[in-house]
């Protein structure tokens, strides 16, 4: 059975299986700016993406406090002018 996936930032549908995204970097997760700000919840929560994303958004922002403070929402990913530019480009690839 070959399992498939729509990743939540491109919404390409892909085979295989997904990459965990913490939308709060875990690196950030004990730093009392993010715990005063974000709940436990918030902290953990996750999205699936596609691997050719996923390393994308780290590339594209390298800083984990940046992605964890201004890029911690799908929405705000896809604004990110870099990432915005690679999902017009991503979303023409098979």
């Amino acid at each position: 059975m070959n399992a498939s996936f729509e990743c939540e930032l491109c919404l390409r549908l892909l085979k295989g299986k997904g990459s965990r995204h913490h939308l709060i970097p875990r690196a950030c997760h004990r730093r009392t700016w993010f715990r005063n700000r974000y709940s436990r919840e918030q902290r953990l929560s996750t999205i699936e993406l596609c691997s050719d994303c996923h390393a994308a958004i780290h590339d594209l922002i390298p800083d984990e406090r940046e992605l964890g403070r201004s890029y911690f929402t799908v929405e705000l990913l896809a604004s990110h002018p870099a990432v915005a530019k690679y999902l017009v480009w991503v979303r023409k690839q098979k």
